[in-house]
């Protein structure tokens, strides 16, 4: 009998292809309530492994060992961080098959990460935010003629600076999520609200954009990857109006969290409010400017030290 289920078992492995594992992954994605974003990606990723292996002849799962999984990766054009990433997700997947009881191991755990080279941490310089602003009054011109567009604008930098959400949470910021000045990001794990006060002139900017359907930059009328690309090539022009170079949408999200280090906001806090797995995380994109805020309370202490020295020796002359 034990023999019977067994092969049964095998048997079931065998049948599994991937196209519907890939739609069962999916699935279940959606029921444990992944973002949007999320579940695009695996899609795209799934998208190319279905490509991929109707181009080699592959149907089912356990046709996919450590070679052919390779062999899929030399296909991908992305690189640095983001092959990274997607290695993850096909990893992600295949434990997901491992724990389903499709594939006996999950190879994807063979194949080696590729080398990131991190590119440094580039908040904007004060100068370069005046600029920004300033070019939003500049901005209706013959490519963007609605003159909503630099008011619209101007308000979306605003809430990046002092927000630091993702370009995706910001131009689906609905007004229920502002309340006197306070922006709830997010829930916590441990079910309280992770709530960030905005200035005043932020404020009143978001205030003048709302629309009908309570939302301040998105119509609701397009998917919300439609939406953040329209708001990216309208930020390509602005930062081309401004003559700020390497402009996007990321490093206002990195002008929040600096500036919070710098004014002595704890690394675990800066973690909290970018919504961070882990602090490991946060560390690893910010070090450099917790060793700049350290060096710059060791300045702090030298002067004070000094002014100490000062006075001990005007007061042992008197």
């Amino acid at each position: 009998m034990k023999r019977v289920l067994k092969m049964e078992t095998d048997g079931d492995k065998a049948q599994k292809t991937i196209l519907e594992a890939t739609q069962s992954f999916i699935r279940d994605a959606e029921a444990r309530g992944l973002r949007p974003p999320s579940v695009y990606k695996y899609r795209l990723l799934f998208k190319q492994l279905n490509a991929f292996a109707e181009e080699k002849g592959m149907t089912h799962l356990d046709e996919l060992g450590v070679h052919e999984l390779r062999l899929f990766r030399e296909s991908w054009k992305n690189k640095n961080f983001s092959a990274r990433k997607k290695l993850e997700a096909l990893r992600t997947f295949f434990r997901f098959c491992l724990e389903s009881g499709w594939v006996a191991k999950n190879y994807a755990l063979s194949i080696t990460p590729p080398k990131v080279n991190q590119p440094p941490t580039m908040p904007y310089t004060r100068d370069e935010f005046n600029r920004v602003l300033a070019a939003c009054d500049k901005y209706p011109s013959a490519k963007h003629p609605n003159a909503h567009w630099g008011s619209r604008l101007k308000a979306l930098v605003l809430l990046l600076r002092h927000s630091g959400l993702r370009i995706t949470d910001a131009v689906t910021l609905s007004k229920r999520q502002l309340k006197d000045g306070i922006l709830i990001l997010r829930t916590a794990k441990t079910g309280t609200d992770i709530r960030v006060p905005l200035p005043k002139d932020a404020v009143l900017a978001l205030d003048a954009e709302v629309q009908p359907n309570g939302y301040y930059f998105w119509t609701g009328l397009s998917t919300t990857k439609s939406c953040v690309r329209d708001y990216q090539r309208a930020f390509k022009t602005l930062y081309e109006l401004a003559k700020v170079e390497n402009g996007h949408a990321h490093r206002w999200r990195d002008t929040f969290a600096v500036e919070l280090l710098l004014a002595g906001v704890s690394l675990s806090d800066v973690s909290v409010l970018l919504g961070h797995q882990s602090i490991k995380v946060t560390e690893k994109h910010y070090s450099p400017w917790v060793k700049a805020r350290q060096d710059q309370l060791e300045a702090t202490v030298r002067a004070a030290q000094q002014r100490y020295n000062s006075e001990t020796r005007a007061n042992k002359h008197q």
